[in-house]
């Protein structure tokens, strides 16, 4: 476990982002927006560089706009 400071300020910014589209995936009941917010909140802790941490949130970013933009969900 990485305990460096500046990479607990940066997990918790998709961790943030997470909490935001789960809470509005159950009020507005879209599955998508709350499975990518469940998703943004676990990913940081099976991450080990900042470059993963990028990588890993723009994948799930992607896929939800592709979900949604889409296939209309």
């Amino acid at each position: 476990m990485n305990i460096d400071p500046t990479w607990l300020f940066l997990s918790m910014i998709p961790g943030g982002i997470g909490f935001v589209l789960c809470v509005y995936g159950k009020k507005q009941q879209r599955l998508p927006h709350f499975a990518a917010g469940i998703l943004m909140m676990v990913y940081p802790y099976f991450t080990q560089t900042a470059l993963s941490l990028f990588g890993a949130g723009a994948a799930i970013c992607a896929v939800l706009w592709f979900c949604v933009t889409r296939l209309g969900w």
